[in-house]
């Protein structure tokens, strides 16, 4: 499955839209990383255990949308984009969206 985040992929031409796929996950934060987080805050630095939270949902996010992609029959996901939103305090929502396509190469 072939992702990207432009409407055209060079050497390939869109041959069938399937139409928009999406996935999603909603996280929550972990007690442990808060905590830790907060004497980040005090001293300064990347709060780790945030990061590697948004690279596990973004994730099941994009396996999510590859999914239903891949039950329409596409072979590639076009205009990938993710948007993120808090759903309560402590929770937030990741959301991986993009067009189902059928691509095939450009014989040249």
């Amino acid at each position: 499955m072939m992702l990207v985040n432009t409407e055209e992929v060079p050497g390939y031409r869109v041959v069938e839209i399937k139409g928009l796929v999406q996935g999603n996950t909603v996280r929550a934060k972990h007690i442990g990383k808060d905590i830790m987080a907060g004497f980040k805050n005090i001293v300064g630095g990347e709060l780790t255990g945030y990061t590697e939270l948004l690279t596990e949902a973004r994730l099941q996010a994009t396996e999510r949308m590859v999914a239903e992609a891949e039950r329409l029959g596409a072979n590639a996901v076009t205009n990938v984009r993710f948007a993120t939103t808090s759903v309560t305090q402590g929770a937030a929502e990741l959301y991986a969206y993009g067009t189902a396509v059928v691509l095939e190469p450009v014989e040249g």
